[in-house]
């Protein structure tokens, strides 16, 4: 249709005429005078609507299944973050409580000989390629690390400072094979010097090629001149091997570390050394033996022997119940034989057969 001055009076005047309609419809209610009209226009227009409804609704319900789809992915994800986030704190936590765990063992070794500690956290190892067994830490000489400084943990000698940064340091540890470590054994005072071999215990030669050691036997730092680069006192570890003697002048012997040099976490650096020698106060208390059960048996006599008088008689007095009648005849004791020391019934008295 052409916009012309004609068709918008006709459209305004059907816009109007609607109008009209509606006001009359909404007055009239129940009885309003185009009902008629409605109920014939339901009629004829019911059924297409109907036919149109039956083919529209599956698009319409497949759009709604699209959107509700996409708000169940959106909640599924939410659900699955806030499962990772829980499960993250959960780990965080446990993470936390044997963190806390290491610095309280670490400060109870240093207490007990009396160390002055800088705390570091081991962040890198050495590189695979440097054939060094080496970690670094997160403290350096900002925080008054210096180049040989004994570096222990709650455990006992985890190395020495060997470089140091302005917020980092390498530390050398006790494993590698560069390194070595004079020793004093628990007790005995036996000096030695122990070498890192890798992954496999530590090898101690002890001075006196004569010395008695056996296998549990406990050895710490002997300590340095000047404390440096090792202090007195911080336990290496117990003896799992001992070569046997062979006449030289020192002795081999094979010590398990106290530190696990792969499970390194919390350290401390001793930056300020003990006043005395702790000797061997900070080694751990040594375990209790279990107490040992001995049980005694005692076989049975052979077949045919008779066991002594003695335990017949226990075992015959032991055996005959309480209360038991007279005349009636006890256990162990054979028809017409009488016990010892009991007399026969028709026996009289000394006196009587005087009589």
């Amino acid at each position: 249709m052409r916009d012309t001055r004609e068709s918008r009076l006709l459209l305004v005047l059907l816009i109007a005429i609607a109008f009209a309609l509606i006001t009359v419809d909404i007055r009239g209610g129940e009885e309003s005078p185009v009902d008629g009209a409605r109920q014939a226009a339901a009629a004829v227009f019911g059924p297409v609507e109907n036919g149109v409804a039956a083919a529209v609704d599956p698009i319409g319900n497949a759009i709604g299944a699209v959107r509700d789809s996409g708000e169940r992915h959106d909640r599924l994800a939410a659900l699955e973050r806030e499962n990772a986030a829980l499960k993250a704190k959960l780990g965080s936590d446990d993470r936390n409580r044997s963190r806390l765990r290491e610095l309280d063992t670490l400060l109870k070794t240093a207490g007990a000989g009396q160390y002055g500690i800088k705390g570091a956290e081991v962040i890198a190892i050495g590189a695979a390629q440097g054939f060094s067994w080496t970690v670094t830490i997160d403290a350096g000489a900002n925080d008054g690390i210096e180049r040989d400084m004994t570096v222990l943990n709650g455990s006992g000698l985890v190395g020495r400072v060997t470089t140091v940064g302005p917020s980092t340091a390498t530390v050398l540890l006790a494993s590698d094979p560069d390194f070595t470590v004079g020793t004093r054994m628990e007790n005995s005072d036996e000096l030695g010097f122990a070498t890192g071999q890798g992954n496999g215990p530590l090898l101690v030669q002890l001075l006196n090629g004569k010395a008695k050691v056996k296998n549990g036997d406990r050895l710490v730092t002997f300590g340095s001149q000047a404390s440096k680069p090792f202090v007195p006192g911080v336990p290496v570890g117990e003896v799992v091997r001992v070569d046997p003697l062979g006449g030289g002048l020192t002795r081999n012997i094979y010590v398990r570390p106290y530190v696990s040099f792969s499970k390194l976490d919390i350290v401390g650096v001793v930056v300020q050394a003990p006043r005395t020698n702790p000797r061997d106060m900070v080694l751990p208390p040594k375990p209790k033996p279990a107490p040992t059960v001995t049980v005694t048996v005692t076989p049975p006599p052979p077949a045919g022997e008779q066991q002594p008088q003695g335990q017949v008689e226990g075992q015959v007095q032991g055996d005959q119940p309480q209360g038991q009648a007279q005349g009636e005849q006890q256990p162990g004791v054979q028809p017409g034989q009488q016990q010892q020391g009991q007399k026969p019934e028709n026996e009289q008295p000394n006196d009587q057969q005087g009589d």
